[in-house]
């Protein structure tokens, strides 16, 4: 098992902010599906003030092409996606279409 750890900001909004966490109570069941059949074992997402962070679990079949492969032709993950980014926002230095960025890891006990 392998764990990354992701991390991207919200607008700053307080009814945005509502607004995402609460899609997140019932995140729709294909883009559950998607998480899940790409190897994905574990997804947590943490918010403080407008800041997120995901830790994602993944077995040995994932792949991140792969995954970002099968987003782009499932319509419903496209949807969520597309939706998503009406709260978020790209951090300082991401690429054009960026959203989440990937963390280094700095420490382990």
């Amino acid at each position: 098992m392998k764990r990354y750890c992701f991390t991207l900001d919200l607008i700053d909004n307080e009814e945005l902010i509502a607004a995402y966490r609460q899609y997140h109570q019932s995140v729709w069941p294909e883009v559950l599906e998607s998480i899940t059949a790409s190897g994905i074992t574990d997804m947590e997402i943490y918010l403080s003030g407008t800041r997120l962070f995901m830790v994602m679990d993944v077995n040995d079949t994932f792949s991140f092409e792969q995954k970002a492969s099968a987003d782009l032709e499932n319509a419903k993950v496209q949807e969520w996606e597309t939706l998503m980014w009406n709260y978020q926002k790209a951090l300082p230095g991401a690429k054009a279409g960026e959203k989440w960025k990937l963390m280094d890891q700095i420490f382990k006990l």
